[in-house]
């Protein structure tokens, strides 16, 4: 872990897009989605603040944050257990005037008094349905030297279909910029132009105090989103810069995205270009290492440790406690920690959750378009 950057605390949104992926946040939010055999989503940007020196954040769960808290615990894996700053975790209020908010203006004003007593110059505001190894600390320096009141992370790409097809409430769900010099002069909400575009990456850097006012100024007027609601109005008077990055990025925007995301990291340069930058920190599972029992086939395959591989496996992923009986079949699956495929199976472009068994000689497969979600603790 690098010295302590005092400069900066940050703060994430662990529900952010939850409507989008509405299959995976039955039992949990998006931040505690199971990624890459062994990883949570939010332990991406908590590594990245962390290994950028940010030692005082806090999670603002809406709802359903049971699997979160379990996840996070006390912050140790991610060096935040600290005397002063640390790891905080806000769940709603829990009286009878209290609901769960909308958009980050009503999270904000929930801990407008934490905010007014902390120390740290700069507030980093991130959503957690982004997979990147990030370095805040360059996104620090550039906004220093830019003199900029708001910088905000953006990467250029296409947007993916299943963002513009959402048909949900939410007047806010994404946000496309116009840059000139550097300088964010345009905030699109929802558009649905076609080719390359300054996607935001939903990572924003601002200065604590003027955040504050900010915040209090559209919670009195009723206001709840932060990009649509307060910066758009401003950005003639206020200097709001972009803050490109070309690094490795996964959005996860559908079921589709999420099968689509994991399958990458099969390849080297793929995982590569995500885990070499800087590591990744999750919760601690002490088990044993995974055993490839005789007789088994393994072909392009990631497996965490604690599973037992009889059968045949083939362009996988396999979380935590996977257990493939002899004779079964497995290819372009996601099998989620502790599934069961009992021997004789064969199935191909499924997703399960958690605690799953795919009884003995049963068949079941999707599509590479269409892969079939097998939902937690289900016996199929």
């Amino acid at each position: 872990m690098t010295k302590s950057n005092t400069s900066a605390l940050g703060i994430i949104f662990p529900n952010s897009y939850d409507a989008l992926v509405p299959e995976l946040v039955n039992v949990r939010l998006m931040a505690s989605i199971p990624f890459a055999s062994r990883y949570r989503l939010v332990d991406f940007i908590l590594s990245s603040m962390s290994n950028c020196g940010i030692a005082n954040i806090s999670v603002m769960a809406n709802n359903n944050y049971q699997s979160l808290m379990d996840h996070l615990g006390s912050g140790r894996e991610w060096d935040l257990v600290r005397k002063s700053g640390g790891l905080h975790i806000f769940p709603p209020f829990a009286d009878k005037s209290s609901k769960p908010y909308t958009g980050r203006i009503g999270a904000l004003a929930s801990i407008l008094d934490f905010l007014r007593v902390q120390k740290e110059k700069y507030v980093i505001l991130a959503d957690s349905n982004i997979v990147v190894n990030f370095d805040y600390s360059a996104m620090i320096d550039a906004h220093i030297a830019s003199g900029a009141d708001v910088t905000i992370a953006y990467n250029e790409q296409e947007l993916p279909a299943s963002v513009q097809a959402y048909k949900g409430n939410d007047r806010g769900i994404y946000y496309t910029f116009g840059i000139e010099n550097g300088r964010i002069t345009k905030i699109f909400v929802n558009p649905r132009e076609p080719g390359v575009q300054n996607f935001s990456m939903n990572f924003y850097l601002i200065e604590r105090e003027m955040l504050i006012d900010m915040v209090s100024a559209a919670s009195v007027h009723g206001l709840h989103y932060f990009e649509r609601d307060v910066l758009l109005p401003q950005l003639n008077r206020l200097n709001v810069q972009g803050f490109k990055y070309d690094g490795y990025i996964a959005r996860i925007s559908s079921l589709q995205s999420y099968f689509e995301e994991n399958m990458k990291l099969l390849d080297d340069y793929n995982l590569d270009a995500l885990f070499s930058r800087a590591p990744i920190y999750t919760k601690i599972r002490d088990d044993n290492p995974t055993v490839y029992a005789s007789g088994a086939k393994v072909q392009n395959v990631m497996a965490a440790d604690g599973c037992i591989i009889e059968g045949e496996v083939e362009n996988s992923i396999l979380f935590r406690g996977v257990k493939v009986g002899k004779g079964a079949k497995i290819k372009n699956c996601i099998l989620m920690q502790d599934t069961v495929v009992e021997p004789g199976a064969e199935i191909e472009y499924l997703i399960t959750d958690k605690n799953v068994t795919i009884t003995a000689g049963k068949t079941m497969s999707g599509t590479d378009t269409f892969p079939v979600y097998i939902a937690k603790h289900q016996v199929v």
